[in-house]
C-alpha cells in the first residue's frame, strides 16, 4: 500500500469543509486545517474545532491573506482542498500562488462542491459566482497545477431537507413550489457522503486533471418524482404549484440577496438541468459511485425516510 497524502483542507469549518475534514482524517490522511483566529471565538466553529482534534487533525493557525502562514501550512502536505465559501472564491489565487512557491503539492482541489461550473447556462447572481471558479479552473490549469475539480451537485442537507422550497425547514405536507415544468433532474448527495468520495480522489491516478462528478444514479431525481416520492412515504398528495420559467426569471430579478442567488442557482439546476443535462465524458470527466462501488452511499430515497 502507498503512503496516503498528506492532506491540508482551507475553509475546514465551512460547510461542506468539515465533511471533508473528517473524512480525510477517517481514511488515515495525515489531515491539517487552517484555521483562522477569528473562527475559535465562535463557539459553533469553536465546536468543530474540538471534533478536529479528537480526529487527530492538525490545526494550522494562519488565513488565505497570511501568505508566510500560508506558505508553511502548504510545505508541510502533499494535497491541498479548498473549501472556502462564496466570499472567498476570489481569493483563492493566493492559494494558487502559495501551491506555486512551494512546489511540492501532487494534488490541489480548489472550492467547487456544486454543479459543474464549464456547463451551466446561469442568470445573474449565480452567474458571476460560477464564473469566479471558473477563473480559478483558468488559473490553475494555466500554472500547470496538478487538480481534481470535484463537481458534488446538490447538498442534500440544504436542498433535500426542504424539498427544495426557500425558507422551509422541513419537506413540505400541503403545498410545493416547483420551478419550471419539474422535469429537469437534479442529483442530490449527502454532506457525509461528498467527503468521503472527495477524500477517496486525492489519491487516485484516475481523477488526476479530471472533473469528478459526484452523480450517483440513485440520488438523479426531477422534482416531479422527488414530490411524488415523498407524497408516497407520508400517504398524501401535495398541491403542486407551477411556476413557468418567465415568472421565475422575473422573481429572481425583483429578489433581494440572497433569496436572488438561491433563486437563480434553483433555475440553473431545477428549470435548465444544469446538472444532468450533459453525459460525463472520459475526456474531462469520472463519476464517483462508478470508481468506488466499495462507498455505501445514502440515497434520496433513504435520506427522506428521517422526515415521515
Amino acid at each position: 500500500m502507498a503512503e496516503k497524502s498528506k492532506v491540508l483542507v482551507i475553509g475546514g469549518t465551512g460547510y461542506i469543509g468539515k465533511f471533508i475534514v473528517e473524512a480525510s482524517a477517517k481514511y488515515g490522511h495525515p489531515t491539517f486545517a487552517l484555521v483562522r483566529e477569528p473562527t475559535l471565538s465562535n463557539p459553533a466553529k469553536a465546536k468543530i474545532v474540538e471534533g478536529f482534534k479528537s480526529l487527530g487533525v492538525n490545526l494550522v493557525h494562519g488565513d488565505i491573506h497570511d501568505q508566510e502562514n500560508l506558505l508553511s501550512a502548504v510545505n508541510k502536505v502533499d494535497v491541498v482542498i479548498s473549501a472556502v465559501g462564496s466570499k472567498q472564491l476570489q481569493d483563492q489565487d493566493k492559494i494558487v500562488a502559495a501551491i506555486e512557491a512551494a512546489g511540492n503539492i501532487k494534488r490541489f482541489l480548489p472550492s467547487e462542491f456544486g454543479t459543474d461550473v464549464d456547463r451551466v447556462h446561469a442568470v445573474e447572481p449565480a452567474k458571476t459566482m460560477f464564473a469566479l471558479k471558473a477563473k480559478i479552473r483558468r488559473l490553475v490549469e494555466a500554472e500547470g497545477i496538478p487538480r481534481t475539480y470535484a463537481s458534488s451537485n446538490l447538498f442534500a442537507g440544504y436542498f433535500l431537507s426542504t424539498l427544495s422550497q426557500p425558507g422551509a425547514t422541513a419537506p413540505p405536507r400541503d403545498k410545493v413550489v416547483i420551478l419550471g415544468d419539474g422535469n429537469a433532474k437534479a442529483v442530490f448527495n449527502k454532506e457525509e457522503d461528498i467527503g468521503t468520495y472527495t477524500i477517496k480522489a486525492v489519491d487516485d491516478p484516475r481523477t488526476l486533471n479530471k472533473i469528478l462528478y459526484i452523480r450517483p444514479p440513485a440520488n438523479a431525481y426531477s422534482l416531479n418524482d422527488l414530490v411524488s416520492l415523498w407524497e408516497r412515504k407520508i400517504g398524501k398528495t401535495l398541491e403542486r404549484v407551477y411556476v413557468p420559467e418567465e415568472q421565475v426569471l422575473k422573481n429572481i430579478q425583483e429578489a433581494a440577496v440572497p433569496l436572488n442567488v438561491l433563486l437563480a442557482l434553483s433555475h440553473s439546476v431545477f428549470v435548465k438541468g444544469d446538472q444532468t443535462n450533459f453525459e460525463i465524458e472520459p475526456s474531462f470527466g469520472v463519476e464517483a459511485s462508478d470508481l468506488y462501488p466499495d462507498v455505501k452511499y445514502t440515497t434520496v430515497d433513504q435520506y427522506l425516510d428521517q422526515f415521515v
